[in-house]
């Protein structure tokens, strides 16, 4: 039976307020346009306060917290390699200070140039070239390095990992700058006691700044606790950067995921841009009676200094969801590396976190994570699914199957083409055309077979 009955419809048009729109172009802003913005809301609107600035702070504290060490640090360490006794430089001191000094090269080079002239068998050499060129810039590893020496015995592998180490600069060849700063302190017989050791068991505590804590558990004084801190302030938590090339543009991470005991910790980069707040003589203004002109401009000022913070925080709140969406959703990837990448949309998360579509969009673009495998763009991690062969109904991620294809062409014994790593990858299920690996292939940036035949005869 249908029943007949008015249907009411409502159309609502509404005006975005300012707010409004500029929570929308900060949740789109990344970190550098955000400082930027920042910088000229501070010179327009005199009731907006800075209470911390980590751009003048930082450079004091900056290895006491090795977060904020993000993208500032620069200071060089001292050179002192067990190895170098064994056998005499290619090079004198001079020289090699003179060239990082100009970053007339790599940080590849340089641990190259030093690796190749130490007493060591062909395994650990060949092994220990492998190792340095799956450094990032700041001189970790990206991919699980006895993954990338797959074909060397595990004992030539450690050997070379600690010979790395010890090269100039200390502290490369390590999984993150607590590693990288426990080996310099390790390796520097100039560390006071217990610098290690905090390093090692209280580095949680350290990076809260609960020093009180760590002088109870160590049963030191205050006075030997900050001559301890004062020497890992020296220490460099990204010692590979001070040879990045001068025409290297650095991103800055938006956010930190870092995983820790089988938990992973999420910081969202603040440590970038200043912390704000009300200039509180605008606010004892507020309370004081003047003239109506004099009043108004108060108010205005303190209200568009109140929404530009909350703005901030909105999208700072909203960044570190749609983050642990992602852990939440690509969990394989943050344990098992980008080989392990699943399919996602943005729709996906959305539906998540019950926001717009267009809102998760706007908040991924332009954005960087930093992860325990590099650094990648938010938008990395969304991507369509390739089927598998088979009864399985396996389905890949693109990021995933290039990281594949990446992997069979750095391994490869010959320069295969681009239809045999097409079969390569139907043997692992993973069905796609020869021109689809030509597309991924050049997305990598990686040289045809017959550009890398012509590289292995030369």
């Amino acid at each position: 039976m249908q029943s007949n009955r008015t249907v009411l419809t409502q159309e609502q048009r509404q005006t975005l307020s300012h707010q409004m729109l500029q929570s929308i172009r900060i949740m789109a802003m990344p970190i550098q346009e955000l400082k930027e913005t920042i910088n000229a809301e501070l010179e327009k609107n005199p009731a907006l306060e800075v209470i911390y600035d980590p751009s003048v702070v930082s450079l004091d504290s900056i290895r006491t917290n090795p977060e904020i060490a993000g993208t500032t640090s620069t200071q060089q360490t001292e050179t002192n390699t067990n190895y170098e006794k064994h056998t005499k430089p290619k090079q004198s001191h001079q020289e090699l200070f003179e060239k990082i000094l100009s970053n007339e090269e790599t940080l590849q080079e340089h641990l190259l140039e030093q690796l190749r002239i130490q007493p060591v068998s062909e395994s650990i050499l060949k092994a220990g070239e492998l190792l340095i060129q799956n450094l990032d810039d700041k001189g970790f590893h990206i991919e699980d390095p006895f993954v990338v020496c797959k074909d060397f015995p595990q004992e030539d592998v450690h050997t070379a990992i600690d010979l790395i180490q010890h090269l100039e600069p200390i502290g490369t060849c390590t999984r993150n700058f607590q590693e990288s700063l426990i080996v310099q302190a390790k390796l520097d017989p100039a560390a006071p006691p217990y610098a290690q050791v905090i390093l090692e068991r209280y580095f949680d505590l350290l990076e809260h700044n609960k020093t009180k804590e760590i002088q109870k558990l160590l049963k030191i004084d205050q006075e030997e606790l900050e001559h301890i801190l004062t020497y890992i302030k020296t220490l460099n938590p990204f010692p590979g950067r001070q040879y990045a090339p001068n025409n290297v543009r650095y991103i800055t991470p938006d956010v930190i995921v870092r995983r820790e005991n089988g938990d992973f910790i999420i910081t969202i980069n603040e440590e970038e841009f200043p912390v704000l707040s009300i200039n509180p003589y605008f606010n004892t203004l507020l309370e004081k009676q003047y003239d109506r002109a004099t009043t108004l401009f108060v108010k205005e000022n303190v209200r568009k200094a109140q929404e530009f913070i909350q703005s901030i925080q909105q999208r700072n709140k909203t960044l570190l969801r749609v983050v642990r969406a992602l852990i939440d959703f690509q969990r394989a990837f943050f344990i098992k590396g980008p080989r392990h990448l699943a399919p996602l949309t943005l729709k996906d998360i959305a539906q998540h976190l019950e926001l717009h579509e267009s809102t998760i969009s706007r908040l991924v673009n332009g954005k960087f994570i930093q992860t325990d495998y590099g650094i990648f763009e938010l938008r990395y991690f969304f991507s369509n699914s390739i089927s598998g062969a088979g009864s399985t109904g396996s389905r890949y991620a693109q990021g995933a199957v290039k990281e594949i294809i990446k992997e069979i062409i750095q391994n490869e014994p010959d320069a295969l083409s681009d239809q045999a790593i097409a079969e390569k990858l139907a043997l692992r299920g993973i069905q796609i055309a020869r021109r689809t690996v030509a597309k991924y292939r050049k997305m990598l940036q990686l040289d045809s077979s017959f550009e890398r035949k012509g590289r292995k005869k030369n």
